[in-house]
């Protein structure tokens, strides 16, 4: 959930875009709304391009942690296996192998911190990225319906009914967006392990 909220704190810069002064404009029918609200986090878990970061993210999460597990093993059984060794080799031998392992071990860890890392800055691009392109649509909206601020549904303590254009969001993103293209949003190249599809 940090990375979330992270992404979602960052997507708030691009909708604070959103809110602009329109120039006013002749309006017939019922009046309209000057405020209106949107849940950026609903946008980023209902829309399939949303959807699609966050599963891409799990699978990726999944893979890592299960090649870092299947690393673990083997570390384990090979530093078992040097332990064994202290019995019979002589000390200067042992220190030399001792020392290449721990330096081996070490060089492993940052590579999967590495990985990890990597992973973390992906998912915040592709939520960055999904959230821009998203303004130009949210602006369509904002401005079709004659208001002038659009405004996260959380910071807001109340509102009437008709201000949340969360769902017709989500639907003109579909539509639009679909699911964000064809290539990966996230991967982490040297996975030795990849999760299967049902």
């Amino acid at each position: 959930m940090g990375s979330l909220a992270n992404g979602l704190c960052a997507a708030a810069l691009g909708l604070a875009a959103l809110a602009f002064a329109a120039p006013a404009t002749a309006q017939t029918g019922p009046a309209r709304n000057d405020v209106l609200v949107l849940n950026q986090e609903r946008l980023l878990n209902q829309t399939a391009y949303g959807a699609r970061i966050q599963q891409e993210l799990e699978e990726a999460s999944i893979a890592l942690a299960a090649e870092n597990r299947q690393i673990e093993e083997l570390l384990t059984a090979e530093e078992l296996e040097l332990t064994d060794l202290r019995q019979t080799l002589p000390a200067d031998e042992f220190r030399v192998l001792a020392d290449e392992f721990d330096t081996r071990v070490s060089a492993i860890r940052a590579a999967q911190d590495a990985k990890t890392r990597d992973l973390q800055a992906q998912a915040e691009a592709a939520r960055q990225r999904f959230f821009e392109e998203t303004v130009p649509i949210l602006l369509e909206l904002v401005e079709g319906r004659g208001a002038s601020v659009l405004m996260d549904s959380r910071t807001v303590l109340l509102s009437a009914g008709g201000v949340d254009i969360t769902e017709a969001a989500i639907v003109v993103i579909d539509e639009r967006l679909g699911r964000g293209g064809e290539d990966p949003l996230i991967a982490i190249p040297g996975l030795s392990s990849t999760p299967q599809e049902d």
